[in-house]
Order: C-alpha cells, then structure tokens, then sequence
C-alpha cells in the first residue's frame, strides 16, 4: 500500500520536471542551463493570530542558467500579495527575482507572502495550497503546513532573535 502513494508522488514530480523542461520559445536543441529550473522548500505559514491576516514562507530554489521572477500567488485561502522589506520598511512587490544558480528566500523579517481576507483561519496541522506563478516558468503548487505561530526554522531562514517576541 505504501508504494502506490510513493509512486503517484515520483510519477507527478516527473510530469512537472517534464513540462517545465520545454517551452514555446526553446529549441530542440535547447540545454537545461539556459532555462531557470525551479524548485520549493522549507514551505510554512505561521499559525494566524489574525483573523483575516496571515504570512507564509518559503525558499524558491533555481538550479538553472536563467533567472526568472516570481509575479503572483494565488490561493483558495485568500487573497495573497508579496511582500518585501527593504531599508526596515515593509512594501508590497509586483515582482521578486529568483536570480539563476540562485535563491529566493521567504523568511521572517524579510520576504514574505502576505495573505488577506482569509477565507478562514488555517489551523496548526492543517495545510494552505498555493500556487506560484513565475515570468517565465510554468506555475508551482506548493502546500505550506501550518506550525505554531512561534515556529521558527532551524535552517536559519528567521529573523534575527531580537525580533521573536512579537
């Protein structure tokens, strides 16, 4: 029994890696190292204290030769905008660039997804589905599970300690 949900999971990993493998504008002879090749870890939304407010991270990972942006989120959770802080200061983004051979990082303090008018209030335990949309690479759906509104990665992907007792 344990098999068959491992082998759906192998069997979608490899429909996505294929389809993002081609594209309108490449060649056949296209390498792999021109194209942005993306891939998602470290996914959480910190349970909400709010209501109708929540934030998620992530870190969108591109293994590829070319960069590429990330331009919208969209969830059936809510409405989802993201979020830079430059200078200390929040601001809404219209886009995030996940530089190639590189990393866009989603953390406390930093980057982050906002989400708004939350449908209803995920819970820890649960999971919140999104769906990345990028410039020039096929969308993503990626399941962020809720933790403990205090959860703090052990990867190193939080703000500095000073900022953990909001």
């Amino acid at each position: 029994m344990t098999r068959r949900p491992a082998l759906a999971v192998l069997a979608a990993i490899g429909a996505l890696a294929a389809a993002g493998c081609g594209g309108s504008d490449s060649g056949a002879g296209s390498a792999s190292s021109s194209a942005a090749e993306l891939s998602v870890e470290a996914a959480y939304m910190p349970q909400p204290v709010s209501d109708s407010m929540a934030a998620g991270f992530l870190t969108i990972s591109n293994e590829g030769g070319k960069a590429d942006a990330l331009t919208s989120v969209t969830s059936e959770a809510g409405e989802v905008t993201l979020h830079e802080t430059v200078d200390g200061t929040m601001k809404e983004a219209d886009r995030l660039e996940v530089p190639a051979h590189g990393q866009l990082v989603f953390r406390s303090g930093g980057n982050h997804l906002m989400f708004e008018k939350l449908r209803q209030q995920p819970e820890q335990g649960q999971s919140v589905a999104v769906e990345l949309h990028f410039a020039h690479s096929d969308p993503v759906t990626v399941e962020l599970p809720v933790k403990a509104a205090t959860y703090r990665p052990a990867d190193g992907h939080s703000a500095h300690s000073e900022h953990t007792g909001h």
